[in-house]
């Protein structure tokens, strides 16, 4: 499976975790939620759907109401399929979830993984954003050389060009510090209010203190407050 293959199964079983989808509907959903499909056509999105009906992470389903289903035969039109995800493609899809290795880095796969973040685990959205800004970082060492070497050779326009894509690169950078910055702050007020908690149920568990204070004109109260029996030799 190629890449690119692989990033839009990655984003049609997200999409699809979310509700079930016809063809149109989910294509709407990928150009306007998740930018980086715009050049995809249903020439590239029905293969990956039948695909990965093939493989049982998807059915197929008559997506038709009832008036729908009646004004069909007149209309010589078909039926909607929708697509809905099994059990299988819902594990299919939290497996992937996990991935954290280089493709989750680079420019096209990475937009579409951070678009599922609220689903994905702290730890590994830790992993990718780290891995992101490492990915950014070498490459702005990269464009930085190259500019220092061809700089003298190059004209104003392209000069400028070059300037504005390193400036994006860092203004990302920028952003993933931030990014990275929060997740930590995230986790370390988890942390520290799961330790206050267990400090919490701690001082819940000890009993209760004894009540040793003592009456002006008399000997130290007995629990519950009550007076000593007059029988009592120690109380004559």
């Amino acid at each position: 499976m190629s890449r690119r293959s692989g990033v839009l199964e990655f984003a049609v079983l997200g999409l699809l975790r979310e509700s079930p989808m016809h063809g149109y509907e989910l294509r709407k959903r990928l150009n306007t939620s998740l930018g980086v499909f715009r050049a995809f056509s249903y020439g590239s999105l029905y293969p990956c759907l039948k695909t990965l009906v093939g493989n049982g992470w998807l059915i197929e389903e008559s997506g038709s109401t009832s008036q729908d289903a009646l004004a069909a035969p007149l209309s010589g039109r078909r039926a909607k399929i929708v697509y809905r995800l099994t059990a299988a493609g819902k594990e299919r899809f939290e497996e992937l979830l996990t991935h954290t290795g280089p493709d989750a880095w680079e420019d096209e796969h990475f937009g579409v993984r951070f678009a599922f973040f609220g689903q994905t685990s702290r730890d590994v959205r830790m992993r990718v954003l780290e891995g992101r800004r490492s990915r950014l970082e070498e490459r702005l060492d990269k464009m930085r050389a190259a500019m220092a070497r061809t700089r003298e050779r190059l004209d104003d326009y392209t000069l400028e060009l070059q300037r504005h894509g390193m400036e994006s690169v860092e203004r990302e950078v920028r952003w993933l510090n931030e990014l990275i910055e929060s997740e930590r702050a995230g986790r370390d007020r988890r942390d520290g209010t799961a330790g206050q908690d267990r400090t919490t149920e701690r001082d819940e568990d000890r009993p209760p203190p004894q009540d040793q204070s003592e009456d002006a004109d008399g000997p130290p109260r007995h629990r519950g407050g009550s007076r000593p029996d007059p029988s009592d030799d120690t109380a004559k």
